[in-house]
C-alpha cells in the first residue's frame, strides 16, 4: 500500500503509456514537430511571395521593353548587335514598338527630320573653346607649328587656316545606316557622322589645293561653292544617304603674317582702283571715238545714197530722153535750150536795156545781167563845223 503511494508518478507515466499505446490514440505533439511545422508555413508564404514578386519583375522586364519612335526619326532594333529584319523592313517608322530591354536589344534611332551639324578644324590654329566665346584668338607665337595648329597647302605653295562647319539633313535612313557597314558592324551613326566628317577633311585639303593664296583669299564664295561641290560629290559617291543644307566658312592667312597680307592686300586695292580708273577713262575715249566714228560712217552712208540716187534718177532720165534726141537732135538741143531759159528766168530781176543798132551794121552782143545785187544807199554825212573861232582860225592858218 505504501509503495502506491510513495510512487505516484510512476504509476500515472505507465498509465500514460498505456494510454499512448492503445489503438486510435492521437500522438503525441512535441515541441520539434511544432517548430517544423512553422518553418514550413513561413517557406511556404516566402515562396508565394517569391512567385508574385518574380512575377511582377517578368511584367516589368516586359513592359520595360514598349518603345516610341516619333514623327521626326526612325528606329532600329540591334539584338546582340545585330539589326533585326532584312531590307528597309529593319526601319521601324513613327509610332509604338516593342523589344527586348537592354541587353538583349539595342534601340538606336535615328532623327531623320532635323539638321545635323559636323564641324572640320584640321585647317584651323589650335584655340579654345573659351577663346571662341570670347572672340579672342591665342597667342599666335613667332611661328606656326604643326603639332598643334592645323592648315591647308595652297596651289602655288603657301599656307592658309580654314575651317567650315556643314549642315545636312538624312534623306534616305537605310543608306543612311547601312550602306557602308561591313557585315554586322552596327556602329551605325557614329560611323556615318565620321564619314561626312571625312568627306568635309577632305573637301577642305581638295579645294584649297586647287586656289592660289591670293584666289582664296579674294574669291571666298568660289572657294565655299567648290567646297561644297567636292562634298556632295564624296556623299553621293559613298552613298552616305544625306542631303547638304548649308554651310559656314572661315578663311585666313597665316596669323603670324596677318600685316604682311594686309599690306598686299591694299596694295592690290590700290592697283584695281587705279586700273578701274584707267579702264573707265579709256571707255569714255572709246565710246566717243566710237560716237564719232559712227556719225561719220553714218553721214558718208547718208551721202553715198543720195548720190547714188540722184545718179539713179538722172540715169533714168537720159535714158528716157535718149529716143527724143535720137529722133532729131537738133530739135532736142533746142529744147533743152529754151528750159533752161525758163529756169533761169524764173524769178529772176532783170534789168532791160535798149540798145540801138551800131552804125557799122553789125550785130550788138547781148547781154544780160540777172539778179543784180541792189546798191546801197549812201548816206551823206553832215559836214562838220569847228566849234570855236580859235578853231577856225587855226584851221585857216
Amino acid at each position: 500500500m505504501s509503495d502506491n503511494h510513495d510512487h505516484p508518478e510512476h504509476e500515472q507515466g505507465h498509465e500514460h503509456d498505456h494510454d499512448a499505446s492503445e489503438p486510435g490514440a492521437p500522438a503525441p505533439v512535441t515541441a520539434e514537430d511544432a517548430g517544423s511545422q512553422a518553418l514550413s508555413e513561413a517557406l511556404k508564404s516566402s515562396f508565394a511571395i517569391i512567385k508574385i514578386v518574380m512575377v511582377i519583375l517578368v511584367i516589368v522586364f516586359l513592359c520595360s521593353g514598349i518603345f516610341t519612335v516619333s514623327s521626326q526619326e526612325v528606329a532600329v532594333i540591334l539584338r546582340f548587335g545585330k539589326p533585326i529584319g532584312g531590307g528597309a523592313g529593319r526601319l521601324l517608322r513613327p509610332g509604338l514598338h516593342w523589344s527586348f530591354p537592354y541587353p538583349i536589344d539595342e534601340i538606336v534611332k535615328i532623327p531623320i527630320g532635323q539638321i545635323q551639324t559636323v564641324t572640320s578644324t584640321v585647317g584651323w590654329y589650335a584655340t579654345l573653346p573659351e577663346l571662341e566665346a570670347a572672340q579672342t584668338e591665342p597667342d599666335p607665337g613667332p611661328s606656326l607649328n604643326p603639332a598643334s595648329d592645323g592648315y591647308t597647302l595652297t596651289a602655288d605653295g603657301n599656307i592658309i587656316h580654314v575651317r567650315s562647319t556643314l549642315q545636312y539633313r538624312i534623306n534616305d535612313p537605310f543608306r543612311y545606316a547601312f550602306n557602308f557597314a561591313s557585315g554586322t558592324n552596327l556602329n551605325l551613326f557614329t560611323g556615318s557622322s565620321n564619314l561626312i566628317q571625312n568627306a568635309l577633311n577632305n573637301a577642305l585639303f581638295h579645294t584649297s589645293a586647287h586656289y592660289t593664296v591670293d584666289k582664296a583669299l579674294g574669291d571666298r564664295t568660289g572657294f565655299k561653292e567648290k567646297l561644297l561641290a567636292r562634298v556632295n560629290q564624296l556623299i553621293e559617291e559613298q552613298g552616305l544617304g544625306v542631303a547638304v543644307e548649308t554651310s559656314n566658312l572661315d578663311l585666313i592667312a597665316p596669323r603670324q603674317v596677318k600685316d604682311k597680307f594686309k599690306e598686299v592686300d591694299a596694295a592690290q586695292q590700290d592697283w584695281s582702283n587705279a586700273r578701274d580708273t584707267a579702264r573707265g577713262y579709256a571707255n569714255e575715249i572709246v565710246n566717243r571715238a566710237h560716237g564719232e566714228a559712227s556719225a561719220l560712217v553714218n553721214a558718208g552712208e547718208t551721202a553715198r545714197n543720195q548720190l547714188l540716187q540722184a545718179v539713179e534718177a538722172e540715169a533714168r532720165y537720159l535714158s528716157d530722153q535718149l529716143p527724143y534726141y535720137n529722133r532729131d537732135p537738133k530739135l532736142y538741143l533746142q529744147r533743152l535750150q529754151i528750159e533752161a531759159f525758163q529756169r533761169l528766168m524764173t524769178n529772176a530781176q532783170v534789168e532791160k536795156w535798149f540798145i540801138p543798132d551800131r552804125a557799122d551794121g553789125k550785130s550788138r552782143e547781148l547781154r544780160l545781167q540777172l539778179s543784180r545785187e541792189p546798191q546801197k544807199p549812201t548816206v551823206k554825212e553832215p559836214e562838220k563845223t569847228d566849234a570855236t573861232p580859235m578853231t577856225r582860225d587855226v584851221r585857216r592858218r
